[in-house]
């Protein structure tokens, strides 16, 4: 037992001690092999990296290479713009020494000119001085001659070539009138046309009632209230005249002052729309409707000037502008009118070299004196002429705005501008409209001014008063005196009589030889 015990020990242990030698050749055998692999990778890891760094290296010299070229290039590009700007200089310089030269010689002309002309003038001099002795011994034998001194000999020959005088200066300045407008007309005509054809505004018509639509009767009768209250409370409120007659589904306003009467249009939209109807409401939607109009009245105002390029007017110049909407002139409203005359100042003033600015700023204030809140008893013009004076306006609007209907006299350029445009605006066909009685008025004064000349026949005022013929006799006036009878009347129409647009005056003068065969 112990035998076999003790073999079984060696056994074990030599198999053991085998193993052990096993473990360590095998670990050694191991250990060589991965260094033999590693050695491999890293030979791979070497080679690759020789091939990318080569790659690398001739991708940078293709690059560079590259480079070169492109930047060759841009030389060359910048050396041939820089040779042809030393071509343009050199031309340049060519030309202005070609310039140089002509002036030279211009220079030289001139002073041969300029000597030239002092001699002629030296010779005109002394020819003068020679004429002039002539004259003297020519006077003195014909005083010697005739008996009388010069002096008197000029009063008999004045006296005696008055009339004729006066006759010939006449047709003279007919003729010359004659030929100004041949040479001037068509030069103002083209002004004026194209002035005219690059403005156009709606025609308007003035009315002093409005007309607010209502749905049914029984309004009308929560309007009118218990006894008539409601509606005497409105016309209290807004100063507006209510007419509620049998004219269905419609309520008349009558009033003159516009903006009262669009007051009580807004109120009375405002009532019905809302239901409740009575003194206390009314009061207090009018009020509240007046504030309302009053900021819209501004913000007109505003705009205005906007659309117009207008900056810097006083904040009450701009709600008179706004006010302007409501205000009407013969038919016309005078907002949409001064917009009118603001823009045609503007292109008379372009076309004639003026300020744009100022004549367009004193065309759209030109009527502010027909919309103040007060209107006292003196004339538009002065009043807004006063007005602009009082907000800081330039002399040169102040000037225009007085004298746009001759009230005081014009000091700038811009003021007759401003008179034409507003006749201009004011005159084309459909854009204002007057009174039948004022209409007809101004034809007889017309015709009655003519009248009151001697020799007048008959005088007939036609092309709604843009024209007067007058028929005269042709034994009291000659064709002379027709053309200065025609001039006296329009001079005397154009300082009495207030018109729109311009009066055209004819002088017919007719003879007739009648007899009778029997």
């Amino acid at each position: 037992m112990n035998l076999d015990l003790v073999t079984i020990l060696i056994i074990s242990g030599t198999g053991i001690a085998c193993l052990v030698l096993g473990i360590i050749i095998a670990s050694s055998v191991l250990r060589k092999a991965v260094t033999r692999k590693a050695q491999l990778k890293i030979k791979e890891a070497e080679v690759e990296a020789e091939k990318i760094k080569n790659e690398k290296i001739l991708q940078a010299k293709e690059k560079f290479l590259q480079l070169k070229s492109d930047h060759e290039k841009q030389i060359n590009e910048k050396n041939q713009q820089m040779n042809v700007a030393e071509n343009r200089i050199k031309q340049k310089e060519q030309a202005l020494s070609q310039k140089t030269e002509q002036t030279q010689r211009k220079d030289q002309e001139l002073d041969k000119l300029r000597q030239n002309l002092t001699a002629q003038l030296e010779v005109i001099e002394k020819k003068q001085t020679e004429v002039e002795k002539s004259h003297r011994k020519q006077v003195e034998q014909l005083e010697k001659i005739s008996g009388l001194s010069a002096d008197d000999a000029k009063a008999q020959l004045v006296e005696s070539l008055k009339a004729e005088a006066k006759t010939e200066a006449l047709s003279h300045i007919k003729d010359v009138v004659e030929e100004a407008k041949i040479a001037a007309n068509k030069e103002a005509k083209k002004i004026v046309i194209q002035t005219i054809q690059r403005v156009a505004t709606e025609h308007a018509v003035e009315n002093s009632v409005s007309v607010f639509h209502i749905q049914g009767d029984e309004m009308k009768g929560r309007i009118i209230g218990r006894e008539g209250r409601n509606i005497r409370a409105l016309e209290a409120a807004t100063g507006v005249e209510i007419i509620v007659d049998d004219t269905p589904d419609a309520i008349t306003l009558s009033c003159f002052d516009p903006v009262r009467r669009e007051i009580a249009r807004l109120s009375l939209h405002q009532l019905v729309t809302d239901g409740r109807i009575h003194p206390a409401r009314i009061e207090e939607i009018v009020e509240k409707v007046k504030k309302q109009l009053e900021e819209e009245i501004v913000e007109v105002g505003k705009r205005t000037t906007i659309d117009l390029g207008i900056h810097g007017l006083h904040p009450e110049l701009i709600r008179m502008v706004g006010r302007m909407k409501y205000r009407s002139s013969y038919g016309q409203n005078l907002l949409q009118h001064s917009r009118e005359v603001a823009n045609l100042c503007a292109i008379m003033a372009t076309e004639l070299g003026l300020n744009v600015k100022l004549a367009k700023r004193a065309g759209l204030l030109h009527d502010i004196g027909k919309v103040p809140d007060d209107e006292p008893e003196i004339p538009h013009a002065i009043l807004g002429m006063r007005l602009a004076e009082k907000y800081k306006e330039k002399p040169e609007v102040c000037n225009a705005i007085g004298a746009h209907h001759d009230e005081i006299e014009m000091n700038t350029l811009i003021s007759p501008i401003i008179q034409v445009c507003d006749a201009i605006s004011g005159a084309r066909p459909g854009a204002r409209r007057e009174m039948t009685e004022q209409y007809i008025k101004r034809l007889k004064d017309l015709e009655s001014l003519a009248l009151g000349y001697p020799g007048v026949d008959k005088s007939y005022a036609i092309q709604a008063g843009r024209e007067l013929r007058v028929i005269v006799s042709s034994e009291k006036v000659n064709d002379k005196d027709a053309e200065t009878l025609s001039f006296n009347i329009a001079q005397k129409i154009q300082t009495e009589m207030t018109y729109p647009g311009q009066v055209k005056v004819t002088v017919i003068r007719e003879t007739r030889a009648i007899n009778i065969a029997k």
